[in-house]
């Protein structure tokens, strides 16, 4: 049962003041999150997502006008995280090498494994061909990708990094870490343990950074 305007729900509530409608945001791209992740873009609606989070729908609409709008938002604030992170892991004093291509790959697992939701988004983007990975996040990620092929071809041709098709070998690099993530249910039955536990998690990570680091440190 929603509650009557001004009780506590609803958008009464909502734009009361600034903290208020801030919160109330960021909890409707909380839910929203996670029942994509678990049911894709088709299989959820707008109103379960109000209903989760206690707000008439047309009070998420205040914030969000569409479900695409607020898929949208989902995704690219998932984005933005790895783009901090990224930016972080590159900020470091030796940015040349091997050194500068392991922080970035440390960054990748750190984002991938504290956002398990965006991993099972993005296996659905990429399975059912939804709406976003093929357009704004597309789009957003293709210059983070550039950076990367132009700093890899720079680093092989002064002979800090072995040479590879720097394209495939970013492709290769988000493969290892994705997948194993996306996987797990699978592997799980393959190790005869949990893949996601911290220590399983662990020895992929250094196995995954050891492995390319054997065939890229000259």
């Amino acid at each position: 049962m929603e509650s009557p305007p001004g009780s506590g729900h609803g958008s009464g509530n909502d734009t009361a003041n600034g903290q208020g409608t801030a919160s109330t945001k960021d909890l409707i791209l909380e839910v929203a999150r996670r029942r994509f992740a678990d049911h894709g873009f088709a299989g959820t609606s707008l109103n379960d997502i109000a209903d989760e989070v206690g707000i008439r729908r047309p009070s998420l609409l205040h914030h969000f006008p569409s479900k695409e709008t607020l898929y949208g938002a989902v995704i690219m604030q998932s984005f933005a995280d790895w783009l901090a992170l990224v930016e972080t892991a590159i900020a470091g004093t030796d940015k040349q090498g091997w050194p500068q291509v392991e922080r970035v790959l440390r960054a990748a697992f750190q984002f991938f494994e504290e956002h398990p939701e965006f991993v099972r988004l993005a296996r659905r983007e990429a399975i059912e061909g939804g709406p976003i990975l093929s357009e704004q996040l597309g789009v957003a990620l293709r210059p983070l990708f550039d950076r990367g092929v132009r700093f890899l071809s720079g680093e092989m041709d002064a002979g800090r990094l072995r040479h590879y098709d720097p394209r495939q070998l970013l492709l290769t690099g988000y493969g290892a870490i994705l997948s194993y993530l996306s996987d797990a249910p699978l592997i799980s039955s393959l190790l005869d343990d949990d893949p996601l536990s911290p220590a399983s998690l662990k020895e992929r990570r250094e196995h995954v950074i050891d492995v390319l680091r054997n065939a890229l440190e000259p």
